[in-house]
């Protein structure tokens, strides 16, 4: 992408982005593990933003897509602290947050340090605590010895990495066993043919999310990208009903 843009963090790390400015609330949208900004969905997102005036950004975590660094050094606490720079960098005002799978664990992470900046959260097949719920005892026993789990990737041809930083720092971050102190309107979206993150997840954040503002919407044929054209269409909606 011609418009991709970078920001130096302190330590160096150069992470892309893409930003549109315009009227608030501006929305931000975190990709998924080992995802980045070209999405069908953060592109839809941030091309529909583009057309109206709307303020959005778009970024990679470090190690992921157009970022520097390597992706066994990413963790949820990076990434977060990337975000939230990005965010005080290019945004003035309020913020909806929009996360995808693991983008959706770290989308309360950043909520949470947003505090009143927070104008509403939107989930897509949002994982919170997957370290936990998505882990064998064998699996947790080989990351806390600080051995990499190698998972069958049905995306592509190589298998995909859980790195004992990330779980490390992943379990120091657990969110569903407490109240998450968020107040603003929240969205969760989640397919019932998930066969990455069960759909009751969604419905375990609705009940953990401290706002009375939620609604969870199950799609019963959706998978787990929820990427289909009818699924962005539904995004579009549940994100913009947020801006009205």
């Amino acid at each position: 992408m011609s418009d991709i843009l970078f920001h130096a963090m302190p330590d160096g790390r150069q992470i892309a982005h893409r930003f549109t400015p315009g009227s608030g609330p501006a929305l931000v949208f975190l990709p998924g593990y080992m995802s980045d900004m070209e999405g069908g969905k953060a592109t839809a997102v941030f091309d529909k933003a583009r057309s109206e005036g709307r303020a959005c950004l778009l970024l990679d975590y470090s190690g992921c897509g157009a970022s520097s660094g390597a992706f066994a050094d990413g963790t949820l606490s990076r990434w977060r602290e990337e975000a939230l720079a990005l965010i005080e960098a290019t945004i003035d005002g309020p913020v909806v947050v929009i996360g995808s799978s693991m983008g959706g664990w770290l989308m309360l992470l950043v909520g949470e340090a947003l505090g009143g900046r927070l104008a509403g959260l939107v989930g897509i097949a949002s994982a919170p605590d997957f370290t936990e719920w998505g882990r064998t005892d064998s699996d947790k026993r080989k990351l806390a010895a600080g051995e990499t789990v190698w998972d069958e990737n049905p995306y592509g041809p190589d298998p995909t990495p859980l790195h004992p930083g990330f779980f490390a720092d992943g379990q120091a971050q657990l969110r569903l066993g407490g109240q998450i102190a968020v107040n603003c309107p929240v969205r969760l979206l989640h397919g019932q043919r998930d066969q990455d993150v069960p759909w009751q997840i969604s419905l375990q954040l609705a009940e953990a999310l401290r706002s009375d503002d939620i609604q969870v919407t199950l799609l019963k044929d959706g998978d787990h990208r929820l990427s289909r054209e009818r699924d962005i269409a539904l995004l579009l909606q549940q994100v913009w009903g947020l801006l009205d």
